[in-house]
């Protein structure tokens, strides 16, 4: 009788390829343009050394937009005391093929949504996590996360209402 083979995961670099864009655009998302690349780092960082000892079996989106929802918390907790920059350096598209790159008014217009709805809206449809888990991470019921996602992209529809090709896809759920 021969002993199974444990499950074997993915290498951390293969983890990152393939997760990075959807945190990134979790983090942008929550915290705007100019944290989300630090909350990235952090996330992938603090995950790096986790890794090891995550069971192979895990969802690993999951995992990762959790540790991406609190660094994410943990950046907006620190900003409010970080001294605010007298200069913004100038946008640089995103190489990692981040839709709402070209779409400043849709980045605008989630930045702009209350946090329940951005981050319900960010974890649902961004990273497409099932609302079990996001209402783990937002703590609070399934229902009440769909209902911030569906509040959330009400709010998004109403606010593009006059950039035609934005709330095309919105409608049809396109903000990935």
């Amino acid at each position: 009788m021969e002993p199974e083979q444990a499950a074997i995961k993915k290498p951390f670099e293969a983890v990152v390829q393939e997760q990075g864009a959807t945190v990134l655009r979790v983090c942008r998302a929550v915290l705007g343009v100019h944290d989300a690349d630090d909350a990235w780092s952090d996330t992938f960082l603090a995950a790096l050394q986790s890794y090891p000892d995550l069971p192979p079996e895990a969802n690993v989106q999951a995992w990762l937009v959790t540790i991406a929802h609190h660094k994410c918390i943990d950046h907006l907790r620190a900003g409010s005391r970080r001294a605010l920059p007298v200069d913004s350096p100038p946008e640089q598209p995103s190489r990692l093929g981040i839709p709402g790159d070209g779409h400043a008014e849709l980045l605008d217009a989630v930045t702009g949504l209350p946090p329940k709805q951005r981050q319900a809206v960010a974890y649902h449809y961004l990273a497409g996590l099932p609302y079990k888990d996001v209402a783990a991470l937002l703590g609070g019921t399934p229902d009440a996360a769909r209902r911030a996602g569906a509040d959330g992209v009400k709010s998004l529809r109403n606010a593009l209402a006059d950039l035609p090709a934005l709330a095309h896809s919105l409608s049809k759920g396109e903000l990935r």
